[in-house]
């Protein structure tokens, strides 16, 4: 079991790369960084989370896609050529109808 100790947002220009085929790969942006350990606190990592929720080892990826490596290109560089910007994908997995966030409610008297 992990636990995550830390997040915090990816920078423009660091991307994920998956695998989908052995001659096709796909970038998505990276989002966020998650610091995890392990519970007995003897190993951490540094694991990103893309666009689309994907994330290294995480049961729920695209079926039959591998995880190649994060990458780094500079903004001013453009994106890489697999780049896939889920948009649409992003917008379908909010339903209309999802509950409001949680708000502070202020403490009894």
């Amino acid at each position: 079991m992990k636990r995550i100790v830390d997040i915090v947002p990816a920078r423009p220009g660091w991307y994920a790369r998956w695998q989908l085929t052995p001659g096709a790969t796909r970038c998505y942006p990276v989002t966020l960084w998650a610091l995890v350990e392990d519970t007995d606190a003897a190993n951490r990592e540094v694991i990103g989370v893309d666009a689309i929720g994907q994330w290294p080892g995480a049961d729920d990826n695209e079926a039959g896609v591998e995880f190649v490596r994060y990458l780094f290109q500079a903004p001013e560089a453009g994106e890489p050529d697999d780049i896939d910007q889920p948009t649409d994908r992003a917008e379908a997995a909010v339903p209309a109808t999802a509950p409001p966030a949680p708000q502070r409610q202020p403490a009894p008297a």
